[in-house]
């Protein structure tokens, strides 16, 4: 209700109007755009403010002397843009995903087989051992490197606007290099993801090539749509180390460099942080959280940490281990596709509860008289049994009823006890009655009865 939303609003104002300054807040900033639309007036701020005596909201700063004009170079406006930024990986993903699907269409939506996200401590040797980890892996594709896949006209504008260079741009841009063909076989991406959104949009890009070899399993272009593979592989050295060797590499460049300089050759890069203890630990910082974040992505993927402080060769050799073992551990692409239709448990129990609710609905709906027929067993049976065995935590229940005769009567029962909170098992008993003697053989003719059985278990009090 509009009318209802400004006196809120209004009262909201008036309570706050003791305070020096008002601030805008995004959510203000949305009420205002949502009161211009809905008057179709260019003076509808103005004139809704009027109608319901809402101050006209301004950007102001304490009423101070020789206080500072607030600024309103292009700085701030990309400021306000980076605090409205979606942080949700799920629509980041969606966003990203759909427009690229538009652009290719989703038969080329073809993305390496395996690939390695690389990270690694400065001066851990990451330039070093990435072309014998992709080796390894039988990949010969060049890396793929975050840092200069980012140093690109669109984010270079971005940049010298006074923007972030945000998640979302980062995932497409890291999406858009993985889409070609020279990456088909296999590729290591240095640098990526570094952030909680990013690291969620790998999971989901993980489940998307998932969803996509499905699809395209017994097409013609299927073989495009390999089970993908993903490693996460961080090469780790102590915090003293790290400085130590982006110190001795800086000033080793820095010597390099003045021979080059005098023999009239292209000058090495020198970094900056190479020559300063207290950027270098800036950087091993960075590192440290950078890593922490990662290591969510070892609940999915194969995740490997080596220890990089030994020599080149030891070095080595422990990546050529660990991924060995991982290689062991690993499925078959014929065994993968064979059990690839059969739901993993995360994709079960997504939407359980949603499905849940939408049984309970229809049974209500469409069989209402079992229904609550249903119910008033579980009052009559199930509760008092459930009460005696409060304390264990857990109780057996054996019906006779006939009305669990029809399988949709147990399925009712299973998903009342669910929404309660219950967890609940059934089972069926055949139990033989012994009903008469045959003269003739002596032996017992027995009848057969039905005794249905609810496990259920629920969780117990402490005393």
């Amino acid at each position: 209700k509009p009318h209802i939303s400004r006196q809120l609003l209004a009262k909201s104002l008036r309570n706050s109007a003791h305070t020096n300054s008002t601030v805008l807040s995004a959510n203000t900033i949305l009420c205002s755009r949502y009161f211009s639309t809905e008057n179709q007036a260019q003076t509808a701020p103005a004139a809704a403010a009027s109608e319901s005596n809402i101050p006209i909201l301004t950007t102001s700063t304490p009423t101070t002397p020789n206080a500072p004009a607030p600024s309103t170079n292009g700085t701030e406006a990309n400021q306000n843009k980076f605090d409205l930024e979606i942080k949700d990986p799920a629509i980041i993903f969606s966003t990203v995903w759909n427009k690229l699907e538009i652009k290719y269409g989703r038969d080329n939506m073809r993305f390496p087989q395996e690939i390695i996200w690389l990270g690694g401590a400065p001066g851990a040797g990451k330039g070093t051992n990435t072309p014998f980890i992709a080796s390894v892996r039988g990949i010969t594709a060049a890396p793929i490197v975050m840092s200069s896949l980012l140093e690109n006209e669109e984010a270079r504008k971005i940049k010298s606007t006074g923007g972030m260079v945000n998640d979302s741009f980062v995932f497409q841009t890291i999406l858009e290099e993985l889409l070609k063909p020279e990456y088909k076989s296999g590729v290591v991406v240095d640098g990526f993801p570094r952030t909680p959104v990013q690291v969620e949009c790998t999971n989901a890009l993980y489940e998307k090539m998932i969803e996509l070899r499905k699809i395209y399993f017994n097409t013609k272009i299927g073989h495009y749509f390999n089970r993908p593979v993903f490693r996460v592989t961080v090469l780790f050295v102590e915090e003293k180390q790290s400085v130590e060797r982006q110190i001795k590499r800086g000033y080793a460049i820095r010597e390099t460099n003045k021979q080059r300089l005098a023999q009239g050759l292209p000058l090495m890069e020198e970094r900056e942080t190479d020559l300063s203890e207290e950027a270098a630990r800036k950087r091993y910082k960075i590192f440290r959280d950078h890593y922490n974040t990662l290591q969510v992505l070892k609940k999915h993927f194969p995740f490997t940490l080596i220890d990089a402080s030994a020599s080149i060769e030891e070095v080595q050799h422990n990546i050529l281990r660990e991924f060995r073992y991982q290689s062991s551990l690993e499925l078959s692409q014929e065994t993968y596709d064979l059990i690839q239709h059969v739901p993993i448990v995360s994709a079960i129990i997504a939407h359980a509860r949603s499905d849940l609710v939408s049984r309970l609905d229809e049974y209500q709906f469409r069989y209402n008289s079992l229904f609550r027929n249903v119910i008033t067993v579980i009052e009559r049976e199930f509760v008092p049994a459930i009460k005696r065995h409060a304390i264990a935590g857990s109780a057996l229940i054996r019906s006779e009823n006939d009305i669990f005769t029809n399988p949709l009567a147990v399925e009712m029962a299973l998903d009342v006890l669910s929404e309660r909170g219950f967890h609940v098992v059934s089972d069926i008993r055949v139990m033989p009655v012994p009903d008469r003697l045959d003269p003739n053989t002596n032996l017992i003719i027995s009848n057969f009865r039905n005794e249905y059985r609810f496990s259920v278990k629920f969780q117990r009090p402490q005393i």
